[in-house]
């Protein structure tokens, strides 16, 4: 059974005497806090730029030039599994919850009480083709192992950048979507690797905003890579979106912006080339995703 924060004083003595069965309660398991290692920054708050060296180094062999499938595709899993255990940890409410161990045969302290996330929390899971569509079912898979699977869903939406004729991105191109339902009270997910140019999340939100039923609980944006140009589109567009990244990357800005608090100079910060790639970035990820070069 579950019981959210909010009732836990109410409940007490349910929760200790379980089935005539006396639970265990150990204050460890009902206290469970998350601290997000991030680097300090002046996007505002809704961005959250992760201080991870493992997965940094990770996202470093990612992005390698010798980098090939099927590594690619491993390590992608590896990030994706890593960075939405993030994402769950700080965004999702925990409840309380009466579990049992398998030790409870033996002694009756196998049943005890523990704060765990809440298994009834909805999540939509947006597969942006092409380069999303992996991460998205990586997050897909992973959060339909802790929550109810009832309310977890995954949405396809096939769209992607709009150029002209000097390959700099002008729009995107909507290709079709697939939509399962509303989303009242969900937790929207954008598992997108690349934050470029904010284009695709932009399109992608407008979607959700405007034409699917329900308010959802929360829109957050999962990527490995973004750069300053990305954070200001959405945070101009849309700021109710929550961005999460492995890396920031601002490599053609003047050195002594790089050497400043990232987001000091926002003004001056620049992390696209002409063709609007990220520099240092991790090269087409779409293309090295699906083994095609198009």
């Amino acid at each position: 059974m579950f019981r959210s924060r909010s009732t836990a004083g109410l409940t007490s003595i349910f929760h200790q005497v379980f089935c005539g069965v006396t639970m265990l309660r150990d204050s460890q398991y009902l206290n469970a806090t998350f601290r997000l290692s991030e680097l300090e920054h002046h996007y505002g708050t809704n961005i959250h730029i992760l201080s991870d060296p493992f997965l940094f180094s990770l996202l470093a062999r990612f992005s390698d030039p010798s980098c090939k499938q099927p590594m690619v595709n491993q390590l992608l899993n590896r990030l994706y599994s890593e960075l939405v255990k993030c994402v769950v940890n700080a965004e999702f409410e925990t409840c309380e919850s009466s579990l049992e161990s398998r030790m409870a045969a033996m002694h009756p302290e196998g049943k005890y009480l523990a704060s765990i996330v809440n298994p009834n929390s909805r999540v939509v899971t947006v597969a942006l083709a092409r380069a999303g569509t992996v991460p998205s079912h990586i997050c897909f898979d992973a959060l339909n192992h802790i929550l109810d699977p009832e309310g977890v869903r995954q949405d396809h939406i096939s769209i992607n950048r709009k150029t002209d004729s000097a390959e700099k991105v002008i729009g995107t191109n909507l290709g079709g979507v697939k939509i399962g339902g509303d989303i009242e009270g969900a937790y929207v997910f954008f598992p997108d690797p690349m934050g470029a140019t904010g284009s695709t999340l932009k399109t992608a939100m407008e979607i959700y905003r405007d034409e699917v039923r329900g308010t959802a609980k929360k829109y957050i944006a999962l990527h490995l890579i973004v750069t300053p140009e990305y954070l200001s589109m959405v945070s101009r567009e849309c700021p109710e979106l929550v961005v999460y990244a492995l890396r920031l990357d601002r490599g053609l800005s003047p050195q002594d912006v790089l050497d400043s608090v990232p987001g000091s100079r926002w003004k001056e910060e620049r992390g696209l080339n002409p063709k609007h790639y990220i520099v240092p970035g991790a090269g087409g990820v779409g293309e090295l995703i699906n083994n095609s070069y198009v």
